[in-house]
């Protein structure tokens, strides 16, 4: 399967039904009261870690997701039917930004975390919610929120207990398909590997994941070679092994590819270099008998006095590799896996729309933008909240809505900023022409009355 690590999607929550505008028709029972449902709640979209699965790579053939509408409301005070969650499948270990601004969102390293994308809109309330002492037959409903809608960024880090670094054609490839059950393609030039490759080592007691790294070579935090592209998921192994070509026999040429790597990961993320680090020599069966022993004898002692262990292989001939296949199991042993607990996040910690507090949203002050000549924006969280709420189909909506740019003064504040009749007059996704019905009188109808007062 083609290996990719980043991805752009959509995600779009269901929109709420709309309430229904009904009345009780039975016999003999005259006059029966409204009895229109509410519409149902729009799905939701999740995206969820899965272990099973390695790569973005499907996310390249399919880019917008939408969870399912709420049904619409029905008579006999039936609700409409809430819409189904979607739930997205993504690798463990995929961190998801916002596509715009790289805010970080979620990051979803364990099996079964999960991140709510988008939440599905509330759904409309039908007449019989409006009924009252007051208003015994409201033929009028509310239509149901739209779910939200994000572009979101999906970067995948690679989670493995044992990450294979390395420069260009150290025998990484070679080490990880014996090792492991993996099967990478090996040739004898640079840059063989060109994406992470996954095996899994496994004894009675332990089943650790192997990646291979593609080669890194000097100025790779530069984005020079394959560049940054898989120094991130060095990030998420919980060990290194750190291959190291020595066939060249010369000590301080394999002294200075291992304070390359270094310094590469060290400009990338420093933190990387807190890691446990096994250090193993490859390619001893190119050495001539004659030197092989002190070369290995005197590479070991450098790392030794640095702090690291140090093994010497053949990952082609197998020599000495059951010895590091122990040293590796040890290796384990002294560095558990941590223990995550599993995490349930979403965008934002605050209320949902559906929840907003009304009084709030009352104290924000009426503001309007010319946008053109002719065209002003009245911006008002409560006027755009109940764009989206009111069904304009029924009469009695046009009405409330009417009163309810009376009650915040919506004409005077046009007139103050020089709207003139006919003009158009924005407020959300709503468009009308403005007719002013403001008393001639009103000193808010002549901007220069009220300088003057």
């Amino acid at each position: 399967m083609k290996f990719v690590d980043v991805a752009t999607i959509k995600v779009v929550a269901g929109a709420g039904g709309s309430g229904c505008v009904s009345f009780r028709r039975e016999k003999f029972v005259p006059k029966g009261g409204p009895d229109g449902g509410n519409g149902g709640r729009g799905g939701n979209v999740w995206l969820v870690a899965n272990r099973n699965i390695q790569t973005l790579a499907d996310f390249e053939y399919k880019r917008i997701y939408r969870a399912e509408d709420g049904c619409p409301g029905s008579g006999a005070g039936r609700n409409g039917k809430s819409g189904e969650d979607l739930f997205i499948q993504v690798p463990c270990g995929t961190v998801v930004y916002d596509a715009s601004s790289r805010e970080v969102y979620a990051d979803l390293m364990e099996e079964g975390d999960m991140f709510l994308a988008a939440r599905g809109g509330r759904g409309g309330r039908g007449n019989r919610a409006f009924a009252s002492s007051v208003r015994k037959a409201p033929r009028f409903a509310e239509n149901g929120y739209p779910g939200e809608a994000r572009e979101l960024m999906l970067e995948l880090r690679l989670i493995a207990d044992l990450g294979l670094v390395g420069l260009p054609n150290a025998g990484k490839s070679s080490l990880l398909k014996a090792l492991s059950n993996a099967n990478p393609k090996i040739a004898p030039y640079p840059f063989t590997t060109i994406t992470p490759n996954m095996g899994v080592m496994a004894d009675h007691r332990h089943r650790l994941i192997i990646a291979d790294i593609p080669g890194l070579i000097e100025g790779a935090h530069e984005n020079r070679g394959l560049g940054v592209s898989f120094l991130r998921h060095i990030q998420r192994t919980r060990m290194l092994l750190h291959l190291l070509d020595i066939s060249s026999g010369d000590v301080e040429a394999v002294m200075a590819d291992w304070r390359t790597i270094r310094q590469e990961m060290v400009s990338f993320d420093p933190s990387i270099l807190e890691k446990p680090c096994l250090v193993v020599g490859n390619k001893i069966d190119l050495l001539s008998p004659e030197v092989r022993g002190d070369i290995i004898d005197h590479l070991r002692g450098s790392f030794t006095a640095e702090g690291f262990r140090f093994a010497s292989i053949s990952a082609m001939t197998g020599e000495n590799l059951e010895e590091l296949i122990v040293e590796l199991i040890r290796f384990a042993d002294e560095n558990p896996r941590p223990r995550v607990l599993p995490r349930v996040t979403a965008i934002h910690d605050g209320r949902s729309r559906d929840d907003r507090d009304l009084k709030a949203m009352r104290r924000h002050r009426v503001e309007v933008l010319r946008e053109s000549d002719g065209v002003f924006r009245v911006i008002h969280p409560h006027l755009e909240d109940a764009v989206l709420r009111y069904n304009f189909d029924h009469d009695e909506n046009l009405v409330r809505f009417s009163r309810l740019l009376r009650s915040y003064m919506v004409d005077e504040f046009l007139i103050k900023a020089g709207a003139q009749e006919g003009d158009t007059v924005l407020i959300g996704e709503m468009e009308f022409d403005f007719s002013p019905d403001v008393p001639a009188d009103d000193p808010l109808a002549d901007p220069e009355a009220e300088d003057e007062a």
